[in-house]
């Protein structure tokens, strides 16, 4: 580990954790911490991977920090999975997360290894996707959560050729509109997906393996919220009343960004400890925190005025270089009827449509007040002392997973105020 004192803070699934690690934290103010920085990771695909990912985060903050400032560190451990670019995903990741999903997960790796061309095929993978989610056919036909009645995700009950076949299409697309510029890019798209399209239903299942990531967005997505507001929020609780001085400042990645903004959910009333919240490349919706949807005004976000939980400024860095919330969090987010951009959708990719956007794409949205800086000028004047503040960095951040980046860290000390 790259920093010290740090602590490792785990939670399984459920959000529930060994005894104990809220006095743990609460020690460290007793040793003279008076700021600690904690980091919830997104997909990894191990515990260790965590930990690597904290420490290579952490590294830069000791040089950064202000005389008399004494910083403590904790990484935030959950369950969850890397959302992997590979061609063919790694499903003994799947089944380190989701363990008796082990059957499921090994009919779904040998159906996209050998990629049968029968439509009964298609329909196997549709039904083991709806098994490895947790999800059965209602009344009517209407598909709900096991265990919790919600309305299932479109694209786990739709037709799973035509689904498979939206996101090759999906995919062809966004590789050749990223490989292509000027007006022939559109008609290289369809060229694309023309020829991705040549080997019948074969080549629907490269749309299938992303599927496949989509449905386990889906779950891990639940998780993160769980995680959040049943784990993380009532520990920061426990630490706030054994050393009511210690200020903590969250920092999220990806689902992790998530987690973390539910934990402001889950603190007890009148619990105030968290003094500054970063959102690095967050997967979740960005109108989660707006008190009226535009496009619905008598809706609100899912964490409606929880910023106001923070003592300091909640802070949404994004970048439109990334591809994983550029293209197919705002497809998921369609075909998943998100309870925050659920309505007609606009096109293929709904990219034209602001209801189907992350946060990590494009920051904060319809939240009055909220101010945008580029990451320049963060980084040369600070962020505002409280409020909702969108940073663009697009000039360091070229992928989903590029986080560990000084100008970020420099970013998370101005919103902390520890900075020299």
């Amino acid at each position: 580990m790259s920093v010290e004192p740090y602590r490792e803070i785990t939670f399984d699934k459920e959000g529930d954790g060994p005894a104990g690690q809220s006095a743990a934290l609460a020690a460290l103010a007793r040793q003279g911490v008076t700021d600690l920085v904690m980091l919830a990771h997104g997909w990894n695909s191990s515990p260790s991977g965590a930990t690597r990912l904290c420490s290579d985060f952490f590294e830069p903050f000791p040089g950064l920090l202000a005389p008399g400032i004494e910083a403590g560190y904790a990484g935030v451990i959950w369950p969850s999975m890397m959302f992997t670019g590979e061609p063919v995903p790694d499903y003994r990741a799947l089944v380190t997360v989701l363990p008796e999903k082990e059957p499921i997960l090994d009919r779904l790796t040998e159906l996209l290894v050998t990629a049968p061309a029968e439509e009964s095929a298609f329909a196997e993978f549709g039904s083991l996707l709806r098994e490895l989610t947790d999800v059965f056919a209602g009344a009517e036909g209407a598909g709900v959560a096991a265990g919790a009645g919600e309305p299932l995700p479109a694209f786990l009950v739709a037709d799973p050729v035509e689904v498979c076949a939206l996101f090759t299409e999906a995919l062809e697309a966004d590789t050749t509109a990223t490989a292509s510029t000027g007006a022939g890019a559109g008609a290289g798209a369809g060229a694309a997906a023309a020829e991705g399209f040549g080997g019948g239903l074969k080549g629907y299942w490269k749309g299938a393996r992303e599927v496949l990531r989509q449905a386990t967005y889906y779950v891990m997505k639940k998780r993160a919220g769980q995680v959040g507001a049943s784990g993380l929020g009532p520990l920061l609780g426990e630490v706030a009343r054994a050393a009511p001085g210690l200020r903590v400042h969250l920092v999220g990645h990806s689902m992790g960004a998530r987690l973390v903004a539910y934990a402001l959910r889950g603190l007890p009333p009148g619990a105030r400890p968290v003094a500054s919240v970063t959102l690095l490349q967050g997967a979740f919706s960005h109108y989660a925190f707006a008190a009226r949807l535009p496009h619905d005004p008598g809706r609100s976000g899912s964490l409606r005025d929880m910023q106001s939980r923070v003592r300091g400024p909640l802070v949404a860095c994004y970048s439109r270089h990334d591809a994983a919330l550029r293209v197919m969090y705002p497809l998921a987010s369609r075909l998943a009827r998100d309870s925050e951009s659920f309505g007609p959708a606009s096109g293929l990719l709904g990219s034209d449509d602001p209801r189907w956007g992350a946060i990590g794409h494009d920051g904060v949205r319809a939240v009055p007040g909220t101010v945008v800086r580029t990451l320049a000028a963060a980084l040369r004047e600070g962020v505002p002392a409280s409020g909702c503040v969108n940073v663009d960095t697009a000039d360091v951040v070229r992928s989903h997973s590029d986080i560990c980046r000084p100008e970020l860290a420099r970013v998370v000390v101005s919103a902390a105020r520890v900075g020299r």
